[in-house]
C-alpha cells in the first residue's frame, strides 16, 4: 500500500550524540507504550486518537445544516486552524464557500458583510473557554438577527460561559468541546470533524490511520524522527523551523503544525521559532539568507504529489529557455526543490523532507496524529508540558485589566 506521505531527515551526526539519542528512543518508546496502553480509558488529549472517543454529536443532528453552500467559521487558533487545514488540503473535493474569520479586522468584516445575503449563511462558531474575547468581539459585529437556532453551531465547553449563555437565550444548537482537549490537538474532536462534516467529507476516514504511530514500524520512525529532532531543540545553534512549503494545498496545515509547535514547545525558554515560507516565491526573497546567511536554522522542505496538470506551452520562449516548453509545472516546481536541497547537504544545512502523496481524508487524519504525537514526544525529552499556554494567559488576564 502507498504511504499516505514520507519524512526523511538530513541532519548531521554533528546534532547527534550516539548515547543521547539511544537514551531518547527508549523514553519515547516508553511514553508511547504508557500512552497507548491508557489511551481508551483515560480522558486527556491522547484520548483523542482511541477508537472509542465518542463525538458530542451524531450526524443526524447535523444534517438540516447540509443545506447550506455558505459556512462561515469564527474562532481563534485551535479552534479555527484544523477546519482551515481541512479545506485547504481537501478543496477538490468540496463544492461549499467557507469563510474564515481568525482574526479582528474591521476591513474584512465590513467587506463579509456588504456581500452578505440575508438568511444565506451557517455559522459555526468555535471556542473552549466559551470566553475568548476576539470571537466574542467578532460574532457582536454581526447583527442581531444574524444568529439563530435555524442557521448557528456553537462548539464550547459545557459550563456557564459567554457562549453558553448566548446559546440557552437564542436556543442555538451547542456542542460540547470535551475540557480535557486543548484548542490546538483539537481538529480530530468536534471542532474540527464538524466543519468537515458540513464540507461533505467522511468524518471516519480522518481516524483510520491515526494510531498506526503505536505500531511496529511507524511507531519505529515517530521514535527516530523525535529522538533527532530532539537534539535540534536541544543544540543551542539553531534558533529556527523554516515551513519552506511547495504545496498551496498544504499551506494551511503549516500554519496548524506553527502553532502546534510554538505553543506546545515554547516555555522553559526553550524552543524554537516555527516560520512558513511560501516556495518557489521565496527563492526569490529570502533564499539567499537561508542558504549564506546563518547557520541557526533547520528546513522542514514540504512538498506533494502531482496535483495539477499543467503544461507550459511555450509560445513566449526564445532558444534559450526552449527547454520549458511541454514541461509540467509541477515538474518545474519539483525541480527547483531538489536544486535547494542539493545546496542544502552542499552547506550542511539540516533539513526534513516532508512529501505528501494522497490528498484525502485518511492522509490527512494521520497527518495530524503524527505531528500532535512527535511535538509532545519532544516536550517530554526537552522537559516542558506541551499542553499549557501560561504565557498567553498572562496577555489575556492584562487585556481585561486594560479594557476595564
Amino acid at each position: 500500500m502507498k504511504k499516505n506521505f514520507t519524512i526523511k531527515n538530513n541532519i548531521s551526526s554533528f546534532f547527534l550524540p550516539e548515547k543521547r539519542i539511544k537514551n531518547n528512543n527508549l523514553i519515547i518508546s516508553n511514553k508511547l507504550n504508557n500512552i497507548f496502553k491508557e489511551i481508551n480509558k483515560k480522558k486527556d488529549t491522547f484520548h483523542i486518537l482511541s477508537k472509542k472517543y465518542k463525538f458530542s454529536f451524531n450526524n443526524q443532528s447535523l444534517k438540516k445544516f447540509r443545506k447550506f453552500k455558505k459556512i462561515i467559521v469564527i474562532g481563534m487558533g485551535g479552534s479555527i486552524l484544523g477546519s482551515k487545514a481541512i479545506y485547504s488540503f481537501l478543496g477538490h473535493k468540496i463544492n461549499k464557500d467557507f469563510i474564515f474569520f481568525d482574526n479582528l479586522s474591521e476591513a474584512n468584516f465590513k467587506d463579509f458583510k456588504s456581500k452578505k445575503k440575508k438568511d444565506s449563511s451557517l455559522f459555526i462558531i468555535v471556542s473552549k473557554s466559551g470566553n475568548t474575547i476576539e470571537t466574542l468581539i467578532n460574532i457582536n459585529l454581526l447583527k442581531k438577527t444574524d444568529l439563530n437556532h435555524l442557521n448557528t453551531i456553537m462548539i464550547t465547553e459545557k459550563n456557564n460561559n459567554a457562549l453558553n449563555n448566548i446559546c440557552k437565550k437564542k436556543k442555538i444548537l451547542t456542542i460540547e468541546h470535551k475540557n480535557y482537549i486543548g484548542g490546538r490537538y483539537s481538529v480530530l474532536s468536534e471542532v474540527g470533524m464538524i466543519p468537515a462534516y458540513l464540507m461533505g467529507l467522511k468524518i471516519k476516514n480522518f481516524r483510520k490511520d491515526i494510531l498506526d504511530y503505536f505500531k511496529k514500524k511507524k511507531k519505529k520512525s515517530l521514535i527516530e524522527n523525535a529522538s533527532k529532532l530532539t537534539e535540534i531543540y536541544l543544540h543551542k545553534q539553531i534558533n529556527s523551523i523554516i515551513f519552506f512549503n511547495y504545496s498551496p494545498q498544504l499551506l494551511d496545515f503549516n500554519y496548524w503544525c506553527q502553532q502546534l509547535l510554538a505553543e506546545s514547545l515554547g516555555k522553559k525558554g526553550k524552543g524554537l521559532l516555527p516560520l512558513i515560507s511560501s516556495a518557489p516565491k521565496d527563492h526569490h526573497s529570502l533564499l539567499q539568507l537561508y542558504l549564506d546567511g546563518p547557520k541557526d536554522k533547520i528546513f522542514y522542505i514540504i512538498s506533494s504529489k502531482n496535483f495539477y496538470d499543467l503544461k507550459i506551452k511555450g509560445e513566449y520562449l526564445d532558444n534559450k529557455f526552449k527547454f520549458l516548453k511541454n514541461q509540467k509545472l509541477n515538474k518545474i516546481i519539483l525541480s527547483q526543490k531538489k536544486a535547494f536541497i542539493e545546496v542544502l547537504k552542499k552547506k550542511n544545512i539540516p533539513y526534513r523532507e516532508i512529501h505528501v502523496n494522497d490528498f484525502s481524508e485518511r492522509a490527512l487524519g494521520e497527518l495530524f496524529s503524527y505531528f500532535m504525537l512527535e511535538t509532545a514526544m519532544i516536550a517530554k525529552l526537552i522537559n516542558v508540558n506541551p499542553f499549557d499556554q501560561p504565557s498567553v494567559e498572562e496577555v489575556k488576564v492584562l487585556t481585561k485589566k486594560f479594557l476595564c
